[in-house]
């Protein structure tokens, strides 16, 4: 495993950083938020992020260019901890969409970065739901 460095750079920007004898790596907080939400709106049964606004709780679906929107990252002591916050399917078994997302998010982030994820915490915002043909 990495050894990997946090900087907070003010704010909510975080590098983390791992070195070795080639040099070193960041990865941003964002980046993380990324691969986060791609990954998530991969799974079957979920169907977009969702964004809540704080100030009416109005749940906005997200498209694929604000898909981070719907997840928060927070890194604490070289561990990752993720939130999501989802729409799903009607229909489906959101237990088992939930447990997906969950192992997806969690093995993507560490074979994509190399760092911990101890945590994907997952929000249903809404169900989808398609009009019969």
């Amino acid at each position: 495993m990495k050894e990997w460095l946090i900087e907070h750079k003010g704010g909510f920007n975080v590098d983390c950083t791992a070195k070795n004898e080639y040099g070193k790596i960041s990865v941003t907080e964002e980046v993380i938020a990324t691969v986060a939400g791609v990954s998530a709106v991969d799974c079957y049964g979920i169907v977009a992020m969702a964004s809540k606004r704080a100030t009416d709780g109005i749940v906005e679906l997200l498209g694929s260019e604000n898909i981070t929107r719907g997840v928060k990252t927070k890194i604490v002591d070289d561990k990752i901890s993720v939130d999501l916050f989802i729409i799903v399917q009607y229909g489906v078994s959101i237990a088992a969409v939930a447990r997906s997302a969950m192992e997806t998010v969690k093995y993507n982030i560490e074979n994509l970065t190399g760092m911990p994820v101890v945590a994907v915490n997952i929000t249903v915002e809404g169900i989808r739901v398609e009009g019969k043909k």
